[in-house]
């Protein structure tokens, strides 16, 4: 006779997952959620009394193969905190708040420890940016990931106003560029990191001009700018000065800001204009990484841009700094040579 259990599935070890974070799930929840977790679908309340127009603003990602450095450090509370920041980040993009948000956590082999901790951190980041998370899915295939091994996806369903939307169609000539910092990789180019570092030093390497050591470097938290950039879109003056945002992740600086850049316009980004933070100087020093793949690889110390009309430029930067935030001019918008 051969069980499930047998085959290498647990179902025990899912519903004891349930058990302990449905309380801090529910933690999450607002007046719009209709449902507890466990049904088989999330229920939403659909009401926007603030919002003319709303439009629905969805998006889904995951977080790569920074995950691989979580396991190996034994450390899995903070890549959740990735997962919900980076599409929070996405859909700020769009110009929009989130509602919504669920999860995807997959293995070789169900460590309810280990998906605790991952499932905390998601939720943690729920709340900070308030977003309620209405559902998931675990999902045990041995013979698919190694034991020791799990992935994670996350899918955010947001709203703006259908006036607001951020699509790029305001850019124009002269538009500044407005950089906000990273906390690191955030959540892209660690294959290259990865490859690059660890072939010649160890996780827990401690590097003096990082203060910390290497694997805590790499797993800083993806950060949201939602709660700072959500303060000045929603205000009548700085709002309509903003006419496009860009979330800096796989592409690099002009991958990602070209994508809301019009048709006979281009970027003009002044590299000199910050200081790269410590982990890319390492990474480019280390690996001899050429500085065009750089570039199109990382975000080198920004993480979001802001794309906003010149003349007020120095308005909004000094409204950010009030926010707490530390913005510097990366480039501007010129006409197509």
């Amino acid at each position: 006779m051969t069980t499930y259990k047998d085959s290498g599935v647990d179902i025990s070890s899912g519903e004891e997952l349930v058990r302990r974070i449905k309380k801090s799930v529910r933690s999450t929840f607002n007046p719009n959620v209709l449902a507890d977790i466990g049904l088989f679908g999330g229920f939403y309340k659909a009401q926007f009394r603030n919002i003319k127009n709303p439009v629905l603003v969805s998006s889904v990602d995951g977080v790569g193969t920074k995950l691989k450095i979580a396991i190996s450090m034994d450390k899995h509370d903070t890549v959740g905190q990735d997962l919900v920041n980076h599409c929070v980040n996405d859909i700020l993009a769009c110009g929009a708040k989130p509602l919504f948000f669920l999860d995807y956590y997959a293995c070789g082999k169900l460590s309810v420890d280990i998906a605790e901790k991952v499932i905390q951190g998601i939720i943690k980041a729920c709340r900070e940016n308030s977003c309620a998370l209405i559902g998931g899915e675990t999902a045990e295939m041995p013979g698919m990931y190694a034991e020791n091994d799990y992935d994670l996806a996350g899918l955010i369903v947001g709203v703006v106003d259908k006036e607001k939307i951020l699509n790029g169609r305001k850019v124009k000539k002269g538009d500044i560029l407005i950089g906000l910092p990273s906390t690191g990789l955030h959540t892209n180019g660690y294959s290259l990191a990865r490859k690059v570092l660890l072939e010649r030093y160890s996780l827990d390497a401690y590097f003096d001009d990082l203060g910390c050591t290497l694997g805590d470097a790499l797993l800083k938290v993806h950060r949201s700018y939602l709660n700072s950039v959500q303060s000045l879109l929603n205000n009548k003056i700085t709002g309509k000065y903003i006419h496009a945002l860009s979330h800096i992740t796989g592409g690099g600086i002009e991958g990602n800001t070209n994508r809301v850049i019009p048709k006979g316009l281009q970027l003009k980004i002044n590299w000199d204009n910050w200081e790269r933070p410590t982990i890319f100087k390492i990474i480019q020093h280390v690996g001899q990484v050429p500085e065009e793949d750089m570039r199109r690889t990382f975000n080198l110390g920004i993480g979001l841009i802001l794309i906003v009309d010149c003349k007020k430029a120095d308005s909004i930067i000094s409204s950010l700094k009030k926010l707490k935030e530390k913005p510097f001019i990366v480039g501007e918008v010129i006409k197509t040579k």
